[in-house]
């Protein structure tokens, strides 16, 4: 039998806490669209697809940035 072992601990030297607010508002192409606030920074950013969503949250939680034209928290589109 194969031995599982837990691993603990930051990813990246990333951010421990992210606090996270995601308003859906449409579900076409059996995915979601809406827009997705990080509290902790105070920047709002529309996403187009719940792969997209998790990005942002993946790049917010690991402390990384994107290319100007990547999906990205420093391109945000606030409204």
């Amino acid at each position: 039998m194969n031995d599982m072992k837990s691993q603990t601990g930051q990813r990246g030297g990333g951010n421990a806490n992210c606090t996270f607010e995601i308003t859906v508002r449409f579900t076409q192409n059996a995915t979601w669209q809406g827009q997705i606030q990080w509290f902790e920074s105070k920047k709002k950013q529309n996403f187009r697809s719940a792969l997209e969503m998790l990005k942002l949250m993946d790049e917010a939680l690991a402390g990384t940035a994107k290319d100007e034209h990547q999906i990205g928290w420093g391109n945000e589109n606030e409204k």
